[in-house]
């Protein structure tokens, strides 16, 4: 009986072997990709201008990074992302441009779309600023994450606005302390925006609860306003595109107190809590 024992526990060893050898053959390990090359039509400096706007301006293209697994090469969807800052941030700037992609290796520009893209910096219109682009690319969910090398490019912007800039602009609605009390004669100044410049207005601390809210251009009159052009359950309450005179009440966020901007060159406003 103890021969016998002895010869069951020897096959009882054996098959677990068998059984790890299969898992570690069916196993698909991760082997990893290649940074991809990303080029540009032209490095060249360049001033963007408003009368040129429907011209083209830049191509950018870039390489398949070629991930790799052990069964062979990666068949999955890759998903890009266009990155664009300025020289020395290294691409830390919470405002950086970002334009996704899903398998396409490359993209193109009007001069009106790079524009409105390199917006989204804020940075002053009509100088000269250096730019960096750079391709980041990822397998789903943000994984095996491998970048480009950088293009580094001087470009001059110009002052374009998505809609017509008004002298004042005031927040309205349960989300404020006022309420929706629209007062024309004395409107509350904590609710009342700054003019920073040409196109950016902004109240530095604001009491915040999370419900409803509008711009307003004229203190007392609601025949226009600026409001979320979308059913109201998709606006983002740290922010969103606004359009004027549109029908959807934005949503606020957490409360709090908030930093608010309203953009008039990207049409976007911002709430930051601070």
């Amino acid at each position: 009986m103890k021969y016998m024992k002895t010869i069951l526990n020897y096959s009882f060893l054996a098959g677990i072997f068998l059984l790890s050898c299969e898992s570690d053959v069916d196993k698909v390990i991760f082997k990893g990709g290649t940074a991809p090359v990303l080029t540009t039509s032209s490095t060249s400096n360049l001033v963007l201008t408003k009368a040129m706007e429907n011209y083209s301006s830049l191509q950018f293209q870039w390489t398949n990074p070629n991930y790799e697994f052990s069964n062979g090469v990666n068949t999955q969807d890759v998903y890009y992302t266009l990155q664009i800052d300025t020289t020395g941030s290294n691409f830390s700037n919470p405002k950086m441009g970002t334009l996704s992609f899903t398998k396409d290796l490359t993209t193109s520009f009007t001069v009106k779309e790079l524009n409105t893209t390199l917006a989204a910096l804020e940075l002053k219109d009509f100088l000269q600023h250096n730019f960096e682009f750079r391709v980041k690319a990822t397998l789903a969910n943000n994984s095996a994450v491998v970048y480009s090398n950088v293009v580094q490019i001087k470009i001059t912007t110009y002052l374009d606005v998505v809609y017509p800039v008004p002298a004042k602009l005031y927040i309205v609605g349960d989300a404020t302390p006022s309420g929706w009390q629209n007062d024309n004669v004395k409107p509350d100044a904590s609710q009342t925006f700054t003019k920073v410049n040409s196109y950016l207005f902004r109240i530095n601390s604001l009491a915040i609860l999370p419900n409803k809210f509008l711009f307003l251009p004229v203190a007392g009159d609601w025949s226009h306003k600026y409001a979320f052009d979308a059913p109201a359950s998709t606006n983002n309450p740290a922010g969103d595109y606004f359009k004027p005179d549109a029908k959807s009440d934005f949503q606020a966020p957490a409360a709090g107190n908030y930093k608010i901007e309203v953009n008039f060159k990207t049409g976007k406003y911002t709430m930051t809590k601070i």
